[in-house]
């Protein structure tokens, strides 16, 4: 029925991986005529997304190594070519994730330039499923990179089984990605015991709201889209289909490792919860250091747990605020996908017309803990002009950045230094929240309803604050943002040093 139909990378993997699982269960030709598999063997090809002089993929993100060796295994494995081309991509996937990964052995999403977002974090454990599926031996690397990625994630765990806040694709696929890394972790040993046992607990969390948040009963659908809630736009509605059964293919499969290593019908721990208040309250995960820090800060504030993400380098994203160097944390402080309101991040027009913001260019970061606070501090020398699809350094403006972690209360304090007098036309500053009934006194605002009760903000001259009750862009992956506070000065001339800071009240 869908032989003609158009198909692309991930539809390309999903389409000869159930064609495998056919076959593998003696199937294949009873299921699909021998003039459909003809066509199938020309159209499901990797072919279509990959250089075939150099191996090097076409427009698309480093991720995509792991899709196009998929399927070139699996058509190998189906007989349908040797393995010449799947031990190609997988040397050429392996070779970018040594490069790239560094010391840290985190993959960067481009080439180099320093963006790790969730896919950094998942990759590899994406890449050990699809060992896994086929029947390849994961290396010794292999499992030292996955234990990297559960180190990050396991002190992200929570109650409620969200996944990652920061980035693109998130959502759901934040989610689930907890589950592949997780699932793939267990069933290769790389997990102690208690943490397999804590693990499969917070599966069973995850799986549950995928039922009970992200399946709409009224769509019969996932909703990725509807009711305030948005994402990246190449997950735009068109996908319905396939984000459906991407989604629930991801849960089927991750819960059957879980079923395959003695963990089916079992009863998720009961100490669980006691498990989460033992974690660490502030731990620092590095993706890499040198020219630019990139590291990802994570502080459990009790129910919340509390993303840094320090990741903003590279093409496309650096404008968008999934990828600010601010605070996120799941249905309380989070993002828009493809959206670059200036989301607590300060935003400078010059009067020359240039945008500039203190994102991408991180140096020096430090960490201090001091009971159950924590502070971070970096330093930027040249900040991020606005404009073009990479960052542009622009270092008319220095910032210092400090920010200030504790129970209820984030702090964050920017010292920006001019290296020549700056004619500015405006400084604007945004803060979309998910709390509601909001009373502003001067440039303080407090919320009567939701997690977030109070927002201040020094070094602005003015802010207002109204209802944008989900109106575009005000919408993020988990539903819409209700409130918005905007603080700005126009029209001022930086000669000497500006401090601009701002605080968030919370419900720990």
């Amino acid at each position: 029925m869908t032989v003609d139909d158009r198909n692309e990378t991930w539809g390309i993997y999903y389409y000869v991986s159930a064609l495998y699982r056919l076959q593998e269960a003696g199937l294949l030709e009873r299921a699909v005529s021998r003039n459909t598999l003809k066509k199938l063997k020309k159209k499901t090809d990797w072919r279509q997304f990959v250089n075939q002089d150099d191996y090097s993929l076409i427009s698309l993100p480093t991720n995509y190594y792991g899709v196009a060796f998929s399927i070139a295994r699996l058509r190998y494995l189906l007989g349908w070519e040797d393995k010449s081309a799947s031990e190609k991509l997988l040397k050429k996937m392996m070779d970018h994730y040594r490069k790239y990964s560094g010391e840290y052995g985190f993959s960067d999403e481009t080439e180099g330039e320093g963006r790790f977002d969730r896919y950094s974090i998942l990759l590899i454990g994406e890449i050990s499923q699809r060992f896994i599926e086929t029947g390849m031996e994961v290396t010794p690397q292999m499992r030292e990179w996955l234990r990297n990625s559960v180190d990050a994630i396991l002190v992200r765990l929570n109650e409620e089984g969200h996944g990652f806040s920061f980035g693109r694709s998130i959502g759901a696929y934040g989610d689930t990605a907890f589950l592949e890394v997780l699932s793939a972790a267990a069933y290769l040993d790389v997990l102690t015991p208690k943490e397999e046992e804590m693990a499969y607990a917070f599966a069973i969390r995850a799986t549950q709201r995928y039922v009970d948040f992200w399946y709409d009963e009224d769509m019969k659908s996932v909703n990725l889209w509807d009711k305030g809630r948005t994402t990246d736009d190449y997950r735009g509605k068109h996908r319905i289909l396939g984000e459906n059964l991407s989604l629930a293919h991801q849960l089927i499969y991750t819960a059957n490792l879980w079923n395959e290593i003695g963990y089916e019908d079992k009863t998720p721990s009961s100490d669980f919860d006691a498990w989460l208040e033992k974690l660490p309250t502030s731990t620092v995960t590095w993706f890499a250091r040198g020219d630019y820090d990139r590291a990802l800060v994570t502080y459990r504030g009790q129910n919340h747990v509390i993303s840094l993400p320090l990741i903003n380098g590279g093409k496309s994203q650096h404008m968008n605020n999934p990828y600010y160097p601010i605070p996120f944390s799941n249905a309380m402080l989070e993002g828009t996908p493809d959206e670059d309101y200036p989301q607590l991040l300060p935003r400078f027009t010059l009067a020359d017309g240039d945008g500039l913001i203190p994102a991408a260019f991180i140096r020096h970061v430090q960490t201090s803990k001091e009971g159950d606070s924590f502070t971070v501090s970096y330093e930027q020398e040249e900040v991020d002009r606005l404009g073009k699809s990479r960052p542009i350094k622009d270092d008319r403006l220095e910032v210092k950045t400090t920010y200030d972690f504790s129970p209820g209360k984030i702090t964050r304090t920017d010292v920006y230094r001019p290296t020549e007098t700056l004619e500015v036309d405006n400084i604007r500053l945004e803060f979309a929240s998910f709390s509601d009934d909001a009373t502003i006194d001067g440039k303080t605002v407090t919320f009567d309803e939701g997690d977030v009760t109070e927002f201040s903000v020094k070094g602005l001259n003015a802010c207002e604050v109204d209802s944008v009750d989900g109106e575009p862009p005000y919408q993020t992956p988990v539903g819409p943002l209700l409130t918005r506070v905007t603080c700005e000065t126009d029209g001022m001339t930086i000669d000497e040093p500006l401090d601009i800071s701002w605080s968030i009240k919370y419900k720990p």
